[in-house]
């Protein structure tokens, strides 16, 4: 797949070292991934490669920030990313890894590129539900307009008669507690 960053190393004809690497990934490299909960996003990487003779070590450190859709309102909004992630890429023509924190090239590899990692570390910085942050007060700072559609008042538990309804098997707990 060819990327809007190029995101290719190319390892061959490299001493054993270190080397650092700069990405700044923004919407038109995200756009090229089918998640609904990326919207866009701009997230830099700061990548460091410990390259040794029979194997590769990926430091990444990122940060940025994700547009998504609010799961309570639906409305769109920016989510905070940032994490550390270390990858060990192995040389092996036989050998394969169930470990994903473990890739392994042919022997013959000269180059990896490492679009698909860094999209997938941030796409697990993501929390499985984003809302809206609650204000100072604690009240939802979604949508109002959704957010009178959504019910979120206690005062929706109470029944057609004005009475509050309640399991009588609940009820009767509720006088062993007294």
């Amino acid at each position: 797949m060819e990327h809007s960053v190029d995101t290719t190393i190319q390892f061959s004809g490299l001493k054993s070292g270190v080397y650092t690497y700069d990405y700044t990934l923004d919407d038109s490299f995200f756009s090229e991934y089918k998640n609904e909960k990326i919207l866009g996003a701009k997230v830099v990487f700061d990548v460091k490669m410990e390259k040794s003779e029979r194997m590769l070590m990926f430091h990444f450190k990122y940060s940025g920030a994700v547009r998504t859709t609010c799961d309570r309102c639906l409305g769109e909004m920016t989510w905070p990313v940032e994490g550390e992630q270390t990858l060990c890429v192995k040389f092996s023509d036989t050998e394969q890894s169930d470990d994903e924190d473990v890739a392994i090239l042919p022997e013959k590899a000269f180059k990896i590129d490492l679009a698909q990692w860094m999209y997938e570390y941030v796409a697990i910085a993501m929390p499985i539900q984003c809302v809206h942050p609650d204000d100072s007060e604690g009240k939802p700072t979604c949508d109002p307009e959704m957010l009178k559609y959504l019910s979120l008042d206690d005062d929706n538990d109470e029944s057609e008669n004005g009475k509050e309804e309640t399991d009588p098997r609940w009820d009767a707990l509720k006088k062993l507690k007294g």
